[in-house]
């Protein structure tokens, strides 16, 4: 019999990655996020080989935004990609960017909107997005960059419903190499290259100073903290679930928390539920300044008047912090 040929390296990482995940997706199958890209593409081979072998369902999702020009054309042959690999269905979805925040942030909420209405649309169970282990790690850098706290610095979870990220252990070059090394021709953001944008410094510049100045190593040190953060802060949440139920009250208009009970945890604890009850009653997330200024009215209390918050007013009266809609 002639050999078989030898599995290159990279499509091997690949395919592992996959496959470890397939268990997670299920009889209901998932779909592939895939931009074209050398990420996403690596992402898509791996998973429609996986996923084959497998038996397990496996379509795609291509998302156009429209916000660059060619972006239709691109959009197709990332289509046409996916399909050759056999993936199915292949969805092509023209969505309208806009809205609050930037251009960035605008497009991702394009993006994953179209997501769950792709899962809603086939039934999959999951969308299968192609984030690496550098994705992660200018994640957490630029999270610590801007003060922006333990929920950043926990960058993007491996597993978070109805989202998968298998190459999450995986470095930039594997995927560009997977593609290389199966023939397939990726398309490379010409965004990607701009130095308009922050993330682009940091990956062009920032983590290869550190590099240089510190030694090899950054960015899978980077990635580490994620995973321990992420521990971390899956262990707080859980302490918070069991405590809300017993604390919250129902209120005229909103909800209410008792003071001397929230007091007798540490900060962490107090912030999350605060965050929690706004989020739960009112559907609105706050920032850490407004998170603390709430907390105030429990640590600080000096008979101060209540905090004004977006579409939500929180006062201390009787012994209680009381959220009402604004």
């Amino acid at each position: 019999m002639p050999d078989r040929p030898r599995l290159k390296p990279a499509v091997a990482l690949t395919r592992i990655a996959v496959r470890a995940v397939l268990p997670t997706i299920g009889e209901a199958g998932g779909l592939v996020g895939l931009s074209g890209g050398p990420d996403s593409l690596a992402l898509a081979a791996a998973a429609a080989f996986e996923a084959r072998r497998a038996e397990v369902p496996m379509g795609a999702v291509v998302v156009d935004h429209g916000i660059q020009e060619g972006s239709a054309q691109v959009a197709d042959r990332a289509a046409a990609a996916a399909a050759a690999l056999g993936l199915a269905p292949v969805l092509l979805r023209r969505v309208v960017v806009g809205g609050r925040g930037g251009p960035e942030a605008a497009a991702r909420r394009a993006r994953y909107g179209a997501f769950e209405a792709a899962l809603g649309e086939t039934g999959a169970a999951r969308v299968l997005l192609a984030h690496t282990l550098d994705d992660q790690a200018e994640t957490v850098l630029l999270g610590l960059s801007r003060g922006s706290g333990p929920d950043a610095i926990a960058g993007m979870r491996r597993d978070a419903p109805p989202y998968l990220r298998p190459f999450l252990g995986l470095r930039r070059r594997t995927t560009i190499d997977a593609c290389g090394d199966q023939g397939l021709d990726p398309w490379h953001d010409p965004m990607n290259g701009s130095s308009l944008h922050p993330r682009v410094r940091l990956r062009d510049r920032a983590l290869p100073a550190l590099e240089d100045a510190i030694g090899p190593g950054v960015a899978e040190a980077l990635a580490r903290t994620a995973a321990q953060v992420q521990e971390d802060a899956a262990a707080l949440d859980a302490i918070v679930a069991e405590l809300a139920p017993d604390l919250a009250e129902l209120a005229d208009g909103g909800i209410a928390l008792p003071v001397d009970a929230l007091a007798a945890n540490p900060p962490a604890i107090v912030h999350r539920l605060i965050r929690l009850a706004v989020e739960d009653e009112f559907g609105r997330t706050l920032t850490r300044s407004q998170t603390l200024a709430v907390a105030r009215l429990v640590f600080h209390w000096h008979g101060q008047e209540g905090v004004d918050l977006p579409g939500v007013r929180v006062v201390r009266a009787q012994g209680r912090l009381r959220f009402t809609g604004a």
